[in-house]
Parts: structure tokens; sequence; C-alpha cells
């Protein structure tokens, strides 16, 4: 792995563990293991950072969201919940954390969620037809972002209950 890949992980790591604003500089170059020059050449900022870190979260995510089917959608998330942990949405925590005070951070966030959301309507549109699934993508949205928040605290068992939602939506739409 290069330096940079090497340090965009190390970052990933702790900005999902202890946040944006609650991590230093400091922290970083340790769990990098790398000196604060070498973070610096390989990083610009900290903010530049995150900006990397979010593109490499969005690639790896995107990437599970592959799938044919609404319910292969939550088998997606609730491998991700298994390998990647649960704490919440990083993109959402990041908004949060740095509301628009960091613009280049909240375009980016706000780029990850439509290009999410076109993606759970595409895979609707293909399950149910695209007369129904406008609304029914935004309620299958809403079932995945809050399985996310609430698997913070409930483990799988949020992802299994909004998978279960997300079926009885599915089957109620193809009658």
């Amino acid at each position: 792995m290069d330096t940079k890949h090497k340090l965009i992980a190390a970052a990933e790591r702790v900005f999902d563990r202890h946040g944006f604003t609650a991590t230093g500089m400091d922290r970083l170059t340790a769990e990098a293991g790398m000196s604060s020059r070498t973070l610096y050449k390989h990083a610009g900022s900290k903010t530049a950072l995150m900006q990397a870190v979010l593109a490499e979260r969005e690639r790896r995510f995107m990437a599970r969201l592959d799938v044919s089917g609404v319910d292969a959608i939550f088998v997606a998330l609730a491998e991700w919940v298994h390998t990647e942990g649960a704490r919440g949405c990083l993109f959402l925590r990041t908004l949060g954390e740095t509301g628009a005070d960091l613009p280049v951070l909240a375009d980016a966030v706000m780029a990850h969620k439509a290009a999410f959301r076109e993606r759970v309507a595409e895979i609707v549109a293909a399950e149910v037809g695209e007369e129904t699934a406008a609304g029914l993508s935004e309620q299958i949205l809403v079932l995945i972002e809050g399985a996310t928040a609430a698997a913070v605290y409930r483990g799988p068992d949020a992802v299994a209950a909004a998978r279960a939602a997300a079926a009885t939506l599915i089957d109620g739409a193809r009658r």
C-alpha cells in the first residue's frame, strides 16, 4: 500500500471513531505511523484529507450497491455493518460536525447522498417499475438511513427490521 493510501486508511479509522473536529493532526500522524511533514505532503490539509476519506468511503460503499433488488441492498448493508462497524453514516456525521463551515466537505456529502438516492431509485424502479418507484424509493431510502443510524445502538437487528419493512413495502407495491 502506498503512502497516500495508507494515510487515507488510517485517517478513515480515526475520523470514523473520533470524528473530524475531535481528531487532531497528532492523532492522525500517530495512527498513520508517519511524520507530520509526510502527512502534510500527501494530504495537504486536514480538510483535504477528510475529503479524500469521504471519496474512498463512497467508492467502497457504492460498490456494495452493485446489486439487483431491494432485499440485496439490505444484505449489503448488513455486510457493511458487520465488516465496517456500526457508528452511523460517516457522511452525515461529517456534515453534522462541520455544517456549512467547510463547503468542500458539505458538497462532498451532498454529492454522495444524491448519488446514493439515485442508485436506490434505480434499484427500486428495476424491481417494481418506474411508475411505482418514485415514492417507494424515498421510503426505502429512509429505511436504509434509519437502519444505519439505529444500528449504532441496536446492531444488526436494526438492519434486519428495516429489511423486513422494505419487503412489506415491495410486496405491497407489486399487488
